[in-house]
């Protein structure tokens, strides 16, 4: 699959844009798994302008995690296109990627994200306004409509690759739905499908397992997918999923932990502490930044599936400031899974 000049392999597998969560320490850590390409937090292109810290420091890409894309979000045509030059100009990211897919109510509500998705005519000004402004590839991600009686991804697919985009990635839900329910790939099929559509389709939306991303590049045709959510506290994913597409034979299993046995557990839990040493190391608001940002990763992770009660762990992973306590509890529940196998 390639986007503009950009070879991603066969059937990539990408980090999912995700605010608070994909930072560059994280970004580099799924990329060293294997992720195919990754995509920075969400940016407001309003903030950018107004040169704001915190922007301008997620927008930063390092040489070792490219291919990588910046994602925007904005509500008019001025700013998106201000914006998507700086960030050619700063950050020089391979692919700049659109959002018009936030579904949370303070983005939404002001017309950026998912918002747009009311107003299609001004969706694609913006769209044409940013391809023509810059010289890289732009891809947008969004989903596949407003809600239930409005899914209009196929038509908004093809004004989409009209208008110049190189790729497009779709969430199988639509705006209403937030993150509930099960993702429907059935639009994102027909979508590729569409004996007029020749940009490339990834799709995004509840792949958690090599088997599953397999079965439905298989099912749906898609030339990428996308994995969000799943990756929390679970970076290694992109290595169970690239497993099983690479070696889809039914000796080779995309679970590490089947793979790894009773290795397992101290491995995951060395990974998860140099996530927490590299968060801090990144951040720029020291420890307690850095912890902050990467507590809800620990506390996502499924590997801690089997501790009976854990939610009271989880509720003391959640209020942690310092490494320190973050290694306690870490090696506590490390300790009691190990004593399972």
């Amino acid at each position: 699959m390639k986007i503009g000049n950009i070879d991603l392999g066969y059937r990539p597998v990408m980090l999912a844009p995700m605010e608070d969560v994909t930072d560059q320490a994280f970004r580099l850590l799924c990329k060293e798994f294997g992720a195919s390409m990754v995509y920075s937090e969400f940016v407001s292109a309003d903030a950018l302008i107004r040169s704001i810290d915190r922007s301008l420091q997620k927008i930063k890409i390092s040489s070792d995690e490219r291919p990588a894309a910046v994602q925007i979000y904005g509500r008019d045509v001025e700013s998106m296109t201000e914006a998507a030059k700086i960030i050619e100009r700063e950050a020089h990211p391979d692919v700049l990627d659109i959002n018009w897919g936030c579904p949370v109510k303070k983005i939404a509500k002001k017309g950026c994200g998912s918002g747009m998705l009311q107003n299609i005519p001004l969706l694609l000004q913006i769209t044409k306004a940013v391809v023509e402004a810059v010289n890289i590839p732009v891809t947008v991600k969004t989903r596949l409509g407003w809600d239930n009686d409005h899914k209009i991804i196929v038509e908004l697919a093809e004004q989409l690759q009209d208008v110049g985009i190189k790729a497009l990635t779709i969430h199988g839900r639509t705006r209403s739905q937030m993150y509930t329910g099960n993702a429907d790939w059935t639009l994102i099929g027909e979508v590729k499908n569409n004996p007029r559509m020749y940009i490339p389709i990834i799709g995004n939306g509840d792949i958690d397992s090599g088997e599953k991303a397999k079965e439905y590049f298989d099912k749906y045709g898609v030339d990428g997918i996308m994995v969000g959510r799943a990756t929390f506290g679970r970076p290694w994913i992109f290595k169970e999923i690239r497993n099983y597409i690479d070696n889809p034979s039914n000796s080779v299993t995309s679970s590490l932990e089947c793979e790894m046995g009773a290795d397992f557990t101290s491995w995951a839990i060395s990974i998860l502490k140099r996530q927490v040493l590299d968060s801090v190391r990144y951040s720029t608001h020291g420890e307690t930044g850095g912890i902050i940002h990467v507590r809800r990763h620990l506390a996502s992770s499924p590997i801690f599936k089997g501790i009976p009660n854990f939610r009271q762990t989880r509720i003391q992973i959640l209020r942690a400031t310092t490494i320190e306590e973050l290694f306690v509890l870490l090696d506590e529940a490390s300790h009691i899974l190990s004593a399972s196998y």
